[in-house]
């Protein structure tokens, strides 16, 4: 590192990513990250956020410089990166990152792909920014020293989406030092986000919040520098900065530690259900009891769910069904599991056979299960009329670190996602063309796969 100065080392690390070819296992990852997004985004482009943002860009002036995936637009790189990632968090399909308390998929993959379509770099590249933009956002967060979700007046899920997303443009945009600098100076000054975005009933605000705020933020901030725009430096630590601003218990060093040696991405989830992250536990439970037992729907008595405390609010009795706890275990119970479709059919909310499932379900906080790890379990009892008590408890939830998806598994949940709007062969041919993107010289080639054909 060449000084003491936080900002400094970290402008100096990003500034030489570009050098350093991404270890093995990262780099897979990386591609799996990528996959997963992409298609987390051409599915989201059909839901209310994805409809709303590609509405907005479509009515913007503009040059053609990058695309929106599953769509017919081309825009400006900052509006594609904008739309892109409405679309990736349209719902509850994206990534997310415990440690770092964000979402970093939905803001860093829409922000890479846009440059890199617009800058025409290599697949390499590509993975290297993305790869880049886990690390900077998840120590952006956890530099703040929050004791508990959302305990600051800020919420991590605005804030760690900012810096992810300027830190990968910046990779792609090929700053020097004093560029990424100035770039992290510029995404201090836009940092925002308050986490009322609870109380959204509709997902367009929340995606915003969680990755098309941080994805336009972190676009124009790179685009602005690479421009010749200056800035002001030091900007994350000391008085009147980043920390002083936002942080909780400040913990400077936080923001370089294990730089180039701990890959952030490494410790990010893929969900294997698409629904809010909470839930993600409970449906591997009940998958578990409806693999190993007999379990006719006419026959069960009573359902206990217990969940961590700490994110109960988030998914208790939401109007929203695939953030509704007691939605989703109804619906896969008297489905026999549940699907994309099902997960976002509001109407299924009425449906009377679901409705008798939901009153049988009892959700209970656990003070126990918050304090747990790995975190995010979940235990589901039931309570058969012929005496029988089934019951699981999921410790390792699929698709967390402690027990990852396959490279099929996330393939097979991209294929589903996508397929039903490009079609079968091009899905293919998509998932295909990101098994191999560190073979390709121009990123932009590849908007033929993920883009609707004219």
């Amino acid at each position: 590192m060449i000084n003491d100065n936080y900002t400094s080392q970290l402008a100096y690390y990003l500034a030489d990513v570009v050098n350093t070819p991404l270890p093995i296992e990262v780099n897979a990852k990386a591609r799996l990250h990528l996959l997963d997004t992409l298609a987390a985004i051409i599915s989201g482009s059909r839901l209310a956020a994805g409809r709303t943002a590609i509405r907005f860009v479509q009515q913007q002036c503009g040059l053609a410089q990058a695309s929106v995936p599953g769509t017919q637009v081309i825009t400006t790189v900052i509006d594609a990166a904008f739309a892109a990632a409405m679309a990736a968090h349209g719902d509850e399909t994206d990534d997310s990152h415990l440690g770092g308390r964000f979402h970093p998929g939905c803001a860093v993959v829409p922000a890479a792909l846009a440059m890199a379509e617009y800058k025409r770099v290599s697949g390499s590249r590509l993975l290297q920014a993305v790869a880049a933009g886990y690390d900077i956002g998840a120590r952006a967060t956890k530099s703040l020293g929050f004791s508990a979700p959302r305990s600051g007046t800020h919420s991590t899920h605005c804030l760690g989406a900012n810096f992810a997303a300027a830190a990968a443009a910046g990779v792609i945009a090929d700053l020097d030092a004093k560029g990424m600098e100035y770039l992290l100076s510029y995404t201090t000054q836009q940092s925002s986000g308050v986490a009322y975005w609870q109380r959204d009933t509709e997902h367009v605000e929340k995606a915003f919040d969680f990755g098309g705020m941080g994805a336009r933020n972190g676009t124009f901030a790179a685009l602005f520098v690479a421009s010749g725009a200056s800035a002001v430096k030091g900007a994350l630590t000391g008085e009147h900065s980043y920390l002083s601003a936002f942080a909780q218990n400040p913990k400077p060093i936080e923001l370089i530690d294990g730089l180039g040696e701990r890959y952030e991405i490494m410790s990010a989830s893929i969900k294997k259900w698409c629904v809010g992250s909470p839930i993600q536990a409970v449906l591997d439970s009940v998958t578990a009891l409806q693999q190993s037992h007999t379990i006719e729907k006419d026959k069960i008595d009573a359902i206990r769910v217990t969940v961590p405390d700490d994110r109960f609010v988030i998914v208790n009795n939401r109007d929203m069904p695939d953030v509704c706890l007691q939605h989703i275990l109804a619906l896969a119970l008297v489905d026999g599991g549940v699907s994309f479709a099902s997960c976002h059919d509001q109407a299924r909310m009425q449906d009377p056979q679901v409705l008798a499932m939901r009153r049988k379900v009892q959700a209970i906080p656990s003070k126990e299960l918050s304090y747990a790890r790995p975190a995010r379990q979940a235990k589901v009892e039931i309570d058969m009329t012929d005496g029988r008590l089934l019951q699981h408890h999921t410790k390792a939830v699929l698709g967390t670190p402690d027990n990852p998806m396959s490279r099929s598994e996330v393939e097979a949940k991209a294929y589903d996602l996508m397929a039903p709007i490009l079609g079968e062969l091009q899905t293919s041919d998509l998932i295909e063309a990101v098994n191999n993107v560190e073979t390709v010289e121009d990123v932009s080639t590849l908007r033929r796969f993920w883009m609707l054909e004219f």
